[in-house]
């Protein structure tokens, strides 16, 4: 058994000891969150003032961009650490279609084959 092991769910295995390709990130992906979780409460805050409608409108949309911003992070990890190990175990395609069919999810974009999950 190689000590580098590709286990269900998505995560990364060195030997016995289990890690989510995304723990070096972790403390990083935490803060943004806790920024994200912020700027909700500042909308949420901005709809009770009833302030300006187009107002509201920009700060959804740095929330988005603060998500995809996240989502980026996550995704860039996933590739790097458990699609690049399952790809040299010879187990790539399963990884990469997964990566192809949450990326299309995100866009809004219908899942191949018409199967949405």
């Amino acid at each position: 058994m190689s000590p580098t092991k590709e286990a269900a769910g998505g995560h990364v295995t060195l030997g016995d000891t289990f890690r989510h390709s995304y723990s070096k990130d972790k403390s990083q992906l935490v803060r943004r969150l806790a920024r994200i979780e912020g700027q909700v409460r500042g909308i949420a805050r901005m709809i009770e003032r009833e302030e300006y409608c187009v107002d509201i409108l920009q700060q959804t949309a740095a929330l988005r961009a603060a998500v995809d911003s996240l989502a980026i992070l996550v995704l860039e990890d996933h590739v790097q650490g458990c699609v690049r190990t399952a790809a040299q175990q010879g187990d790539a395609d399963r990884y990469v279609d997964e990566v192809v069919d949450v990326v299309r999810r995100t866009l809004g974009r219908p899942v191949r084959g018409g199967v949405k999950a």
